[in-house]
């Protein structure tokens, strides 16, 4: 019996080099399609929403055109109407500035000066944003903290969550100057003006919120079995925080960065008003408030400015969502 052949190819080598190569390029040419086509639909996305709220914006100022243009047609009888008549604002020029003369007011160089009212609505969005800066920073830290503490106990989060949802009953507005009094007293230590950092105070009072009830959602997000699975492998809780529950957050975090970042320029404008802060968009909106009657388009435009700096920063946490979450290769939390 003669022996067997040890020298016949076996299975494996019987495929050619070339094929494994073949292989391989047309596994890099899907990946590179794949990535091109979620490319183009990132792309499409983005360019929809941007479509979107260059509609709504148009639309927006058609009706406050179109408003004041039928409210001085009837001579301003809508005022006459039944209960709703007695809500609907005037359209003299006075209550309605026209929409060409608020866009205008942004290259209008004030009498004295040398920038134009732009310019100075520029510089004072910078000091907001400031405010604004640190009181997300600290939002963000604070109710982050809230939500590893609440996760990590149930009877805190049944005992404390109640407590921290009743925390946004108290008005903004009514708390306000209370805090700006305290940071005047017990805040001179700082360099520089106190006030600001007292303004940066009520601004975290309205980013903690969102932060630590999403953070907490997000926290919880993981799956039983991950969880059990986490417990085989004998971590820790603070190995199973760090390698399972904050990786799983991120989408619910970063939804409620957005909803701080935008809630914490409110809180600053908000603050600047109580505090009178020489300088920032709510000091800017009270002196135009002031002097309304001599210039009311530069009132108008003084609230343009604020909501540009709120989709600014909306923007910003939106970008870095994007860019932290397709290297996850997660989509965001809507």
């Amino acid at each position: 019996m003669t022996p067997p052949d040890t020298s016949a190819p076996t299975p494996i080598d019987t495929q050619p080099e070339g094929d494994a190569v073949d292989l391989v390029v047309q596994e890099q040419l899907v990946a590179q399609r794949a990535a091109s086509s979620d490319r183009r639909a990132s792309a499409t996305a983005a360019a929809r929403q941007v479509g979107i709220f260059v509609l709504f914006v148009a639309l927006l100022g058609a009706s406050y055109v179109g408003y004041k243009a039928f409210g001085q047609a009837i001579d301003d009888k809508q005022a006459d109407w039944p209960v709703v008549g007695s809500m609907l604002p005037k359209t003299d020029d006075i209550t309605m500035p026209p929409l060409g003369e608020i866009l205008a007011e942004f290259g209008e160089v004030p009498r004295g000066e040398e920038k134009t009212y732009g310019g100075f609505l520029f510089d004072e969005a910078l000091f907001t944003l400031r405010e604004a800066a640190l009181g997300f920073v600290v939002g963000v830290l604070l109710g982050l903290a809230i939500a590893i503490a609440l996760v990590r106990s149930r009877w805190m989060e049944r005992a404390f969550l109640p407590y921290v949802v009743a925390s946004q009953t108290i008005p903004l507005i009514a708390i306000a100057p209370i805090i700006v009094i305290w940071g005047r007293q017990n805040l001179g230590f700082l360099p520089g003006d106190p006030d600001w950092v007292a303004v940066s105070i009520i601004a975290t009072y309205l980013t903690f919120f969102p932060v630590a009830v999403n953070g907490l959602r997000g926290l919880q997000s993981p799956r039983a079995e991950n969880m059990e699975l986490m417990e085989s492998y004998a971590a820790t809780w603070g190995q199973s925080l760090w390698r399972l529950r904050l990786p799983a957050s991120v989408p619910y975090l970063f939804a409620s960065f957005k909803i701080a970042a935008t809630a914490s320029v409110v809180g600053a404008i908000v603050g600047e008003i109580s505090a009178g802060v020489q300088g920032g968009l709510g000091r800017r909106i009270l002196l135009e408030l002031q002097r309304y009657t001599t210039g009311p388009e530069r009132l108008y435009a003084a609230v343009i400015a604020s909501a540009i700096l709120g989709i600014f920063v909306y923007l910003i946490v939106t970008a870095f969502e994007r860019i932290v979450l397709s290297q996850q290769g997660r989509e965001a939390v809507t």
